[in-house]
């Protein structure tokens, strides 16, 4: 295999079994995953110098390969994941085949971009505030946060373990639900009549030219599914829930990694430097607060929900900012973004995002959140929805 996106940080064949749901594709595993005999590099060169190679593949590898894909190497992560953008000051930006001139988002960008690019027939990544839905939204993929703690994330480098899931891209719904399977995750019924939300704080927080591209989607869902209910999502603004999970995640970053910062005194690059910085600096009342927020989201959130409700959303508030803008460009997305995103990480729960339409003739995303373990669910939920998005319809 030839990487013509810069999206590998090393290329190798790993033969998954013979059979299984996954039999005869293949995949990439972002380099926050351990493989055994590699380094786990984290996206930054000091913590791959200061790292022994993986002597176990992570459990979630494993799967994978026990359901028949082969493994054809890792792919680059913005450092530590601690990032939104896919670019990397060490490593470069991998390229996004969907939109050239703009980033692939990340942290899980090598992982997207392969995906996108037909490198691999799917990818795993991780996403603690958007680290797959964002760089699927990017690149035009389907990509799936997974409920917390559904998957198991050991031999994974985490980055706030209380938001941490495994998540994974595919080009088509139904390779979303190939890879689910492998995973073992439950396959309910889908519900013919889903309850679906339009959360309209969260719709206003989208750029008008993307609701606009994505009205027709919206429709063609409702047509399928019923009339959606106009929702808010929250009576305060949804800036205090960025701010609870910013402060929450940073807490908990700087637990994680906090020793390993002090002793090695890594360079990181812009965005991801100020971010440690900040995160040290969290105190005891601040995260306090924070968490009250976040326990307060969480069971609002699963409350609403309940086993049945599915808020639908724009992913993010635009397509991928140009590679050419300024850091502080990137850090006022950002900052948009985890407005519209940080939901599903404060309540723990599942998101998938579907590719659903152009805007300014690069791609916008379409997400769909669902109940505690209603992952498979957003999955067939989406197949449903792809199948009659394929179909010819009259012109609205």
């Amino acid at each position: 295999m030839r990487d013509t996106v810069d999206a590998f940080v090393e290329i190798f064949d790993l033969p998954g079994a013979p059979g299984g749901p996954l039999a005869g594709l293949d995949f990439a595993a972002k380099d926050l995953f351990d493989v055994a005999g590699h380094v786990t590099g984290a996206g930054n060169p000091t913590w791959a110098s200061s790292h022994a190679p993986a002597t176990a593949h992570a459990p979630c590898v494993v799967a994978c390969l026990e359901a028949g894909a082969t493994l054809r190497g890792k792919t680059h992560t913005d450092e530590l994941a601690y990032s939104l953008m896919g670019v990397n000051a060490h490593y470069g930006t991998p390229r996004n085949s969907a939109a050239p001139e703009r980033v692939p988002g990340g942290s899980s960008s090598g992982s997207a971009a392969a995906t996108a690019a037909g490198l691999v027939d799917f990818a795993l990544g991780t996403d603690t505030g958007g680290s797959v839905r964002v760089p699927a939204s990017f690149c035009g993929l389907y990509g799936l946060r997974t409920t917390h703690g559904r998957i198991p994330r050991d031999g994974m480098v985490p980055l706030a373990p209380g938001f941490d899931v495994v998540g994974w891209f595919a080009r088509t719904a139904r390779g979303l639900d190939s890879v689910a399977e492998a995973f073992a995750l439950q396959a309910p019924a889908a519900p013919e009549r889903p309850r679906l939300m339009l959360p309209g704080d969260v719709w206003a927080l989208a750029e008008e030219a993307t609701r606009a591209a994505l009205q027709p989607a919206l429709r063609r869902l409702q047509d399928l599914f019923g009339a959606a209910a106009d929702v808010r999502l929250s009576e305060a603004p949804l800036s205090e829930w960025r701010e609870a999970f910013r402060v929450c995640q940073a807490a908990e970053v700087w637990e994680v990694h906090g020793d390993w910062v002090r002793q090695y005194r890594p360079a990181f690059g812009p965005g991801v430097a100020e971010r440690f910085e900040m995160a040290s600096r969290i105190g005891g009342d601040e995260r306090r607060g924070a968490e009250a927020v976040r326990a307060q989201v969480r069971a609002s959130l699963r409350d609403r929900l309940a086993d049945d409700g599915i808020l639908v959303l724009p992913t993010c508030p635009g397509p991928a900012p140009l590679k050419r803008a300024e850091a502080a460009d990137f850090e006022a997305y950002r900052a948009a973004v985890l407005q519209m995103l940080a939901a599903a990480g404060l309540a723990g729960l599942p998101q998938l995002t579907i590719p659903a339409a152009l805007c300014g003739g690069a791609p916008v995303g379409l997400s769909l959140l669902g109940p505690v373990d209603s992952d498979r669910t957003l999955v067939r939920l989406a197949i449903r929805l792809e199948d009659y998005l394929m179909a010819p319809h009259p012109l609205a």
